[in-house]
């Protein structure tokens, strides 16, 4: 499919059509997560496949083993966010407890180096850039989404450190899309975090408040 591989010149650079419409999808997904729709996911699904096509195009194993990950992650936060909002409370936005964090670090710290070294090792992968970066951002993006997926506060922050990986090895791979979105992605996370801890906070006073009126 030659459409896959279509592309324009900016400034003497190819830009692929699929790596800015899975940016741009990318983008809206974090403003969709602000905002707790169920929309969140599946958009992030055909973002995650636009970028999986135009990470194949760019020969970043690394970066398309990571969108196929989103895929089967989004599905899975997909089914978490329609069931909790069925529920009589709706969506629960809260801060992760200090186990869940451990459990979180814990992953994103002992997953990286397991696949690092599966990395290394899958010569066929052909990763030419540092197998730990690209580790990283692999494990570091599962971690994230899942967190999304439980509805913590703490995914927000999850990417802001995959990122900070994510942009250099974007650059470097020549999806220069993907790595100038990235200033405005900031700006939306943080926007994200704070409206996403503003209202774990109010949960949690209300809550105090009914503990103290039924106690």
């Amino acid at each position: 499919m030659n459409w896959l591989n279509a592309s324009f010149t900016v400034f003497g650079e190819h830009i692929l059509w699929t790596d800015l419409l899975g940016n741009a999808l990318s983008l809206a997904v974090v403003w969709l997560a602000m905002r707790k729709t169920l929309w969140t996911w599946p958009v992030q699904i055909t973002g995650a496949a636009l970028l999986l096509a135009a990470s194949l195009h760019a020969h970043a194993p690394g970066n398309a083993l990571k969108q196929v990950l989103f895929i089967v992650l989004a599905s899975y936060g997909w089914r978490m966010w329609s069931r909790r909002q069925r529920a009589e409370e709706g969506l629960f936005i809260r801060q992760a407890t200090a186990r869940e964090r451990l459990v979180l670090i814990a992953a994103l710290v002992l997953g990286t180096v397991l696949v690092a070294q599966l990395f290394v090792h899958l010569t066929w992968l052909q990763i030419a850039w540092s197998p730990w970066a690209n580790a990283y951002i692999f494990v570091g993006s599962a971690v994230a989404t899942f967190a999304q997926s439980r509805a913590l506060v703490d995914f927000w922050i999850i990417w802001v450190l995959v990122d900070l990986v994510g942009v250099p090895l974007a650059l470097k791979s020549g999806l220069y899309v993907s790595g100038a979105v990235y200033g405005i992605f900031f700006v939306m996370v943080a926007v994200g975090f704070r409206n996403w801890l503003r209202e774990s906070r109010q949960h949690n006073d209300l809550a105090e408040r009914n503990k103290a009126v039924t106690a």
